[in-house]
């Protein structure tokens, strides 16, 4: 009997496939190709029949030419920095599609001549914040940070309370970022403590550029601490640059510890940073607001160029300010009610065999934002040893363990995603069954 194998069909024959074709003006070339060489090694093996190497080559193939995969945040922590901090609103979306062509984004169509880059999403970052005389954006909170370091402290002095040398994710250290730049870092107060005339006497004769005032966003210091506000830092005579981290535009109930930018602009604050993908609920970028000519100034140092924003995050970062409400903002005013309705119909959906309970949970801000702030949340509790699979299904959804289960908290997942929960759960609950 003659082996099937020797069926197999050569690699010019399953690419010149109609639907492999098709595949490749999609995909790209090497990635059709690569699939179709696993599909036939598979038929080689034995697994595969010759008939169906254009089938199971097709099965092989990513949806779309990129590694990154959409999941679903059920964690509970709204502003996932793994996860990629923010996701963008519909309309954000939609201005990327508009920014991925050619587009007006530095040139005035009514003169013809060159215009004012990103203008659209400047303008309404202005009008989100009018307490600022003018906006910058950089690519992302760390540049705004050292943008304004090394146009204003190079060679110079800034002065920092101890309790605010902060260190955020994968090892990143703001006083090395300071330092980087040319600014000499001095330090005043105590870890836990610091008064206005610690400032006072550090700016008094010295080289002082700015007072540096970050807020501590991913940590809180409790008990026998003290701190100074901008609004007493203003009094003093040198320039105050507020790191704000999370990209709060105005005070929120919810975050009552929360600097916002407004706030701390009125304040007195001379320059505010701040980045776009956590609270404010846009693209990832940095955002430069403050007193005209100092901020005019950044945007004309050299080094801006360095930090320039491209189309793709000016369109979404406009669409963020004029378009509906994001889902980072969203999240934040969530109800708890309407979010454990949510969870008792999915809870209806997957049946009584999967042992899921509808139950109130407790969110997070995260992305360094509302540290210790407790967001009244719901959630599906699941069997916590199906966190692995759930991770790895075809849509990975992720949890967090909670007491020996498995809670899908709804906080950050839109409803448009519930039935990709249901379908997620069940398709495990079947294969452990």
């Amino acid at each position: 009997m003659p082996d099937p194998r020797r069926a197999t069909p050569r690699t010019d024959a399953v690419l010149a496939d109609p639907a492999l074709v098709a595949a490749a003006d999609r995909l790209g070339p090497a990635l059709v190709k690569d699939a179709a060489r696993r599909a036939i090694d598979e038929c080689r093996q034995g697994r595969a029949e010759a008939g169906n190497v254009v089938a199971v080559a097709l099965g092989m193939l990513p949806t779309t030419a990129t590694t990154v995969r959409p999941v679903v945040n059920a964690t509970g922590v709204l502003v996932h920095t793994n996860l990629g901090r923010a996701p963008l609103s519909a309309a954000a979306v939609a201005a990327l599609s508009v920014a991925a062509g050619a587009t007006d984004v530095e040139l005035d169509l009514a003169t013809g001549r060159r215009g004012r880059r990103g203008r659209g999403a400047l303008e309404a970052l202005a009008r989100a914040v009018p307490e600022a005389g003018a906006v910058h954006v950089v690519n992302n909170g760390a540049a705004a940070l050292a943008l304004v370091t090394l146009a204003l402290a190079a060679g110079r002095e800034v002065v920092v309370a101890r309790g605010e040398l902060v260190e955020i994710g994968d090892g990143f250290r703001i006083p090395e970022l300071l330092e980087s730049v040319g600014a000499r870092l001095r330090e005043v107060g105590t870890t836990n403590r610091v008064r206005l005339e610690d400032y006072a006497a550090a700016v008094d004769g010295g080289e002082v550029a700015f007072v540096l005032k970050v807020h501590p966003s991913n940590f809180e210091v409790t008990g026998f601490t003290s701190s100074v506000p901008v609004e007493q830092l203003a009094t003093l005579p040198v320039p105050v640059v507020a790191d704000i981290g999370s990209g709060l535009l105005a005070p929120h109930p919810r975050l009552p510890r929360e600097p916002s930018a407004s706030a701390t602009l009125r304040a007195g604050a001379t320059v505010v940073t701040a980045s776009g993908d956590k609270l404010l609920g846009g693209p990832q970028c940095g955002l430069l607001l403050g007193d005209a000519d100092v901020v005019e100034g950044l945007r004309r140092h050299p080094f801006a160029r360095a930090l320039r924003v491209d189309k793709l995050t000016l369109a979404a970062l406009e669409a963020t300010l004029t378009g509906p409400v994001p889902p980072v903002p969203a999240g934040l005013g969530a109800d708890p009610a309407t979010l454990l309705e949510r969870a008792r119909r999915i809870v209806a959906a997957l049946g009584p065999h999967t042992g899921a309970e509808a139950v109130p949970s407790v969110a997070a801000v995260g992305g360094g934002g509302g540290p210790g702030v407790e967001l009244p949340s719901a959630a599906v509790a699941v069997d916590a040893a199906w966190a692995p699979a759930l991770r790895t299904g075809p849509t990975p959804v992720l949890g967090r363990a909670h007491r020996g289960r498995l809670l899908l908290d709804l906080l950050a997942v839109p409803p448009s995603q519930d039935d990709a929960v249901v379908a997620a759960v069940r398709a495990v609950a079947a294969g452990g069954a």
